[in-house]
């Protein structure tokens, strides 16, 4: 038996348990102690096949399911740290979320939480939100990418991050569609930084390191748009700006695909 196989026994197991008797504690266990935290990486596969389990229950035990995630992301940042064993718990219930949101029936309710979440202060706890995105994408994608554009516009950096970081997933831009609409919604992020004038504070400072990765993705999945979207950007000399652009000039991605743009995408920049 492999062992995300073990995994999927033993947690099949205690969530049938949850089922029956509505008691987490033994569920919440089995995920702490086998988070890998304190530590460098959390335990995704682990992560994953709870994302699994709750997706296969979700539509004849959405309700409780729903409860199940709520109890796992209740824990706040003085009861679970970075690197504490419980942040997994609030990490979990993030991906949880996420799995029964991929369902028209709790669509609204998980979309709402996830943007609860966006704004946590753990750096984990977003990067669930932004998989859990990701999940929602992949199974409705055209409801999902319709709702995260309001986010946009609620003016919060940390929300803006998690619409970027959702969307930075190459498997999703396989879709035309998908890739096109990622485009639009970078852009309109990247019109909110145009006309700010707080840059200060480490929110702001927390997305513009997000887009120093996830403009390349979308980028590579349309190049003829992306790069002469990028050197518009370039045009402006907003400082911030510019380094987000320098960080995705140096990706892998685009160097080696597309040289020639690369290369004279860059030469704008010095």
């Amino acid at each position: 038996m492999s062992r995300k196989e073990n995994y999927k026994e033993n947690l099949t197991h205690l969530i049938n348990e949850y089922l029956k008797t509505g008691t987490a504690e033994n569920v919440m266990n089995y995920l702490t102690s086998n988070s890998n935290l304190p530590g460098p990486r959390g335990n995704l596969e682990l992560a994953d096949v709870f994302a699994d389990i709750v997706r296969d229950y979700g539509e004849r035990e959405h309700e409780k399911l729903w409860s199940l995630c709520l109890q796992l992301s209740q824990f706040s940042l003085i009861e679970a740290p970075v690197n504490n064993p419980k942040e997994f718990l609030v990490f979990c219930s993030a991906r949880g979320v996420g799995a029964l949101g991929t369902s028209q029936k709790f669509f609204q309710k998980a979309i709402s939480r996830l943007k609860e979440l966006a704004s946590d202060a753990r750096w984990r706890t977003r990067e669930g939100v932004a998989m859990a995105l990701q999940s929602m994408i992949e199974k409705q994608p055209q409801q999902t990418l319709k709702e995260i554009e309001t986010w946009i516009e609620s003016d919060n950096w940390l929300v803006m991050r998690a619409v970027a970081a959702g969307l930075a997933e190459p498997a999703l831009l396989k879709d035309e569609k998908t890739a096109k609409a990622a485009f639009e919604l970078h852009k309109h992020i990247f019109s909110k930084i145009a006309v700010t004038r707080e840059r200060k504070s480490s929110e702001f400072k927390k997305l513009r390191q997000g887009l120093g990765y996830s403009l390349s993705v979308i980028v590579r999945a349309v190049p003829r748009e992306g790069f002469e979207y990028m050197r518009q950007l370039a045009e402006q000399q907003d400082a911030d700006i510019l380094w987000i652009l320098k960080e995705n000039l140096k990706k892998s991605r685009l160097v080696k695909n597309f040289p020639e743009e690369e290369a004279s995408t860059k030469k704008m920049l010095k």
